[in-house]
């Protein structure tokens, strides 16, 4: 699925349609460079899903719990790390494998820990102020190279 975001109007209803896309599937990557709006549409996931806290970016914090009517949700940020033993240490699996909403910015710093049942989404600037969203059932090809 391929969606364009002229606006910031634009993006709960592309979020709208990036949580119908998601399904089941609780585990969702965000590849994106520095910049492009992922904590952004991650809040606006947050609000659809009905979190009862404020939304934020977890860089300092990797990550934040988030609470919603349909569960927890984890807000990964993983930009910081400098080896994948930081996010084990972190005890990753407890939350990827929670059955919760795992969103997890900066997900090429962990290629070895992420899961094969994956969603992801990746942010291309075009357009002056626009985004070109790309949802898609497990990782990208263009960063299956480099990730592994």
């Amino acid at each position: 699925m391929i969606l364009t975001v002229n606006n910031i109007s634009e993006l709960p209803d592309a979020a709208k349609e990036i949580l119908h896309f998601i399904a089941d599937y609780r585990v969702v990557l965000f590849f994106a460079p520095m910049g492009a709006g992922k904590t952004t549409l991650i809040k606006e996931l947050c609000r659809l899903l009905q979190i009862t806290d404020t939304a934020a970016s977890p860089t300092f914090s990797i990550v934040n719990e988030y609470h919603s009517p349909k569960g927890n949700v984890y807000h990964f940020d993983f930009y910081r790390l400098k080896e994948e033993q930081e996010a084990l240490d972190l005890g990753y699996e407890e939350y990827f494998f929670s059955g919760n909403y795992c969103f997890i910015e900066w997900p090429e710093k962990i290629p070895n820990l992420l899961p094969e049942e994956v969603i992801s989404v990746t942010i291309e600037l075009s357009e002056i102020n626009a985004r070109k969203i790309s949802v898609q059932k497990g990782i990208p090809s263009s960063y299956l190279t480099a990730l592994y």
